[in-house]
């Protein structure tokens, strides 16, 4: 999401969000980091080698490598996939979860414990909707009953629909400082 968001439109998250750290984790490699610092992020790669989810004590040692004080926004994105990292505590004050009109509207009710945990649920890609068969209402309607706590964005990362709204939604979230100088 992190990657999508800065290469696609760097100018309006920017725009929103000036400052933005990104901790990555991934299995293997330091593509997802290099594409990010290329769009202008400032970002740390976890690779985690077999394990399927980042812990709390991994973000801490990659947070050392990022200036907290002087970003608006961190972000971390975890392993890709919606079983291992539904339940680790990362210190998250945001829980956003992705759902890929190209996964299926099924999603929220195969891993129920992803979604009940999130904050914000993403239907992403949702200029190829139509293209792969993805029915709409029934994936709102799913996750509404896994998630009814929360708030749902459609956006495509790649046309730009829905990234005001979503943006928006994230500035009115940041806390400041994200960490005390001095402590």
């Amino acid at each position: 999401m992190a990657q999508a968001c800065c290469q696609a439109h760097p100018e309006m998250l920017y725009d929103y969000v000036p400052q933005i750290g990104v901790i990555v984790g991934d299995l293997a490699t330091e593509n997802d980091a290099q594409r990010l610092r290329a769009a202008g992020a400032t970002a740390v790669q976890i690779t985690t080698g077999t394990a399927c989810h980042l812990e709390a004590d991994m973000v801490a040692h990659a947070a050392s490598h990022l200036d907290l004080a002087h970003l608006n926004l961190l972000i971390i994105e975890n392993v890709g996939n919606l079983v291992c990292p539904a339940a680790y505590d990362l210190g998250e004050t945001l829980r956003v979860v992705l759902l890929s009109v190209t996964e299926g509207e099924d999603k929220p009710l195969k891993y129920p414990t992803v979604f009940q945990s999130a904050d914000v649920v993403i239907l992403s890609k949702i200029d190829i909707a139509e293209a792969v068969g993805f029915d709409r209402d029934m994936a709102i309607s799913n996750v509404r009953r896994r998630a009814p706590q929360a708030q749902l964005f459609e956006i495509s990362a790649r046309t730009g629909f829905g990234m005001d709204t979503w943006l928006s939604y994230l500035r009115s979230r940041q806390q400041r400082p994200l960490v005390e100088v001095g402590r």
